[in-house]
């Protein structure tokens, strides 16, 4: 049954694939396939980053409402975008060298990933710990924007709102090459971790005595979780339940909790639901409703149901 899932979902990626790079191409075909291919990559790492990132960070963390944009993680990506902004200017905000910039916010998202959730996860209450801290860096990290936000120049704040909304429509073609071997990375790890994260799904207690370096896995997986965030942000900007979504969904699909099924359900929906709904959004409503809106909103509705049903359990 599961077999035939994985074969229904992902005809249904490949058909989205198609459909995306071929229809209503006109002019030059050859300008046009360039164009299409590049925001296809782009939209194609960010599902891999955003379904391995939250995947891993709920393993970790032995919770399903819990993801690192909730936890304040995309707070910082634009934290630092506008504290760029702020120091150096609009034109030397523009004039940053992308992959310089991009191997920046790597480093702080999984510095950040390190410091505030590893030690956290060593108490008994971690998930009231975690949210709390979550809930206070994420406050902090936006109150910071805000602020620097209403100093800079009016005339650079177009920038910081520019970095600020998810857009699947824009692709920075510099990263394209360095995100694309950080995702491949990072999916061939989680892949040959897979036995281990089912393990570690189990709880810490029993992770250990099954003999699993917990707090070793913890590290290795947390700084991952954290490089695959930059890579999402960078690429498409700040999506609070996106990850939320297609984990949601790609569990559900998959009928069980094993790695090895659900890495590939969650990435299948995850191409699913962008790359299909980057083609429905832009040649049946000519882009009239941004894709990260209508995914917000939808991730939005399955947060408060995971919640209610969690509550009612």
């Amino acid at each position: 049954m599961l077999d035939r899932r994985l074969v229904y979902l992902s005809l249904t990626a490949i058909v989205t694939i198609v459909l995306f790079m071929t229809i209503n191409v006109r002019g030059n075909w050859q300008f046009a396939m360039e164009l299409r291919l590049e925001r296809l990559l782009s939209l194609l790492q960010v599902s891999v980053s955003v379904a391995l990132s939250t995947l891993v960070f709920q393993t970790i963390t032995a919770n399903r409402i819990l993801t690192p944009s909730i936890m304040g993680m995309d707070a910082l990506y634009v934290l630092l975008q506008t504290a760029l902004v702020f120091v150096l200017g609009g034109f030397g905000y523009a004039a940053l060298n992308p992959v310089g910039k991009f191997t920046i916010e790597v480093v702080m998202m999984a510095g950040l990933a390190c410091l505030l959730f590893l030690p956290l996860l060593r108490y008994s209450n971690a998930l009231v710990l975690m949210l709390l801290g979550g809930i206070v860096v994420g406050v902090l990290f936006r109150s910071l924007s805000s602020l620097l936000s209403r100093l800079i120049d009016p005339n650079d704040f177009a920038i910081v709102q520019s970095v600020s909304y998810a857009d699947f429509n824009t692709v920075n073609a510099d990263l394209l090459l360095p995100c694309f071997v950080l995702t491949i990375i990072a999916a061939a790890i989680c892949w040959r971790a897979r036995h281990v994260l089912d393990v570690i799904l189990l709880g810490k207690p029993t992770a250990i005595g099954l003999g699993v370096n917990w707090r070793g896995y913890s590290v290795v997986l947390l700084l991952l979780v954290g490089m695959l965030v930059a890579i999402s942000t960078a690429l498409a900007g700040p999506i609070t339940f996106l990850g939320l979504l297609v984990v949601a969904l790609g569990q559900k699909l998959a009928g069980t909790s094993k790695h090895s099924q659900t890495i590939i359900t969650s990435i299948l929906v995850a191409i699913i639901l962008l790359v299909g709904g980057q083609t429905v959004l832009s040649h049946a409503f000519s882009n009239a409703l941004p894709l990260g809106v209508l995914i917000e909103f939808i991730g939005g509705i399955t947060f408060l149901f995971i919640l209610f049903y969690r509550g009612q359990s």
